[in-house]
C-alpha cells in the first residue's frame, strides 16, 4: 500500500465522519427544538406526581436532557468552523450561523435565571428555532437535493450547499467563527467576574 492509497483511505474516512455528523445534526436539532417547545407540558406533568421526589427527578432529567442535546448540537457544529471541511464537503451553507444560534442560547442559559426568567426563555426558544431553520432548510433543499440532475431545484440546491457555493460558504464560515469567538469571550468574562465577586457575609 503506497502513500496515495493511505491518504485516500484517510480522506474517505474523514468524509464519512463529517457526513455522519451532518446527518446526525438533523436529528439533534429536531430533538432540541422539540424538548424546548415541550417545556409547558413537562412543567404540567410535574403536578401529576404524588411524591415530590418523582416530580423533582422528572424535571431534573428533562432539563438535563434538553440542555445536553443543545450542547451536542453546538459541539457537532464545530465542523462548520473549518474552511477546508466547509469547502470540500456537502454541508448546509448556513450551518455555521445555526451553530452561533445554539451557542447564543447556551450563553443565555449561563447568564440568566434559566427557566425562571420567562422572557429570556422565549429568547432561547426563538434562537433555537432560528438555528434549526438555518440548518434544516439548506440541508433538506440543498445537501439532499444537490444530486437532482435536470431538476428545476438544482440551482437552488447548489446555492444552499457549501461544496457547490464556496463563495458564500467560506465568508459565512469566517463570520460564524468570529461571532462564536465573541460570544465565548463574553462567557469567559462573565465567569471571571463571578469568580472575583466577594461572597456575601452571613
Amino acid at each position: 500500500m503506497n502513500a496515495d492509497q493511505v491518504q485516500g483511505i484517510f480522506g474517505a474516512g474523514e468524509a464519512f465522519v463529517e457526513g455522519t455528523i451532518a446527518a446526525a445534526l438533523v436529528i439533534l436539532w429536531i430533538l432540541t427544538v422539540a424538548l424546548h417547545v415541550a417545556r409547558p407540558y413537562m412543567a404540567r406533568t410535574t403536578g401529576k406526581f404524588t411524591l415530590r421526589l418523582g416530580a423533582d427527578l422528572w424535571w431534573i432529567i428533562y432539563v438535563g436532557l434538553r440542555d445536553i442535546m443543545l450542547l451536542q448540537v453546538f459541539l457537532g457544529s464545530f465542523i462548520f468552523f473549518y474552511p477546508d471541511v466547509v469547502k470540500a464537503q456537502n454541508l448546509p451553507v448556513t450551518g455555521g450561523l445555526a451553530a452561533v444560534c445554539a451557542f447564543a442560547a447556551l450563553l443565555i442559559k449561563l447568564m440568566t435565571k434559566g427557566d425562571a426568567d420567562l422572557m429570556w426563555m422565549r429568547v432561547q426558544v426563538s434562537l433555537i428555532g432560528l438555528g434549526a431553520a438555518l440548518y434544516l432548510v439548506p440541508y433538506l433543499f440543498g445537501v439532499q437535493a444537490v444530486g437532482l440532475n435536470g431538476s428545476r431545484l438544482l440551482p437552488l440546491a447548489q446555492s444552499l450547499n457549501t461544496a457547490t457555493n464556496p463563495d458564500l460558504a467560506l465568508p459565512l464560515c469566517y463570520i460564524s467563527a468570529a461571532l462564536t469567538g465573541l460570544l465565548g469571550i463574553v462567557a469567559v468574562a462573565y465567569n471571571l467576574r463571578l469568580s472575583m465577586r466577594q461572597p456575601k457575609a452571613a
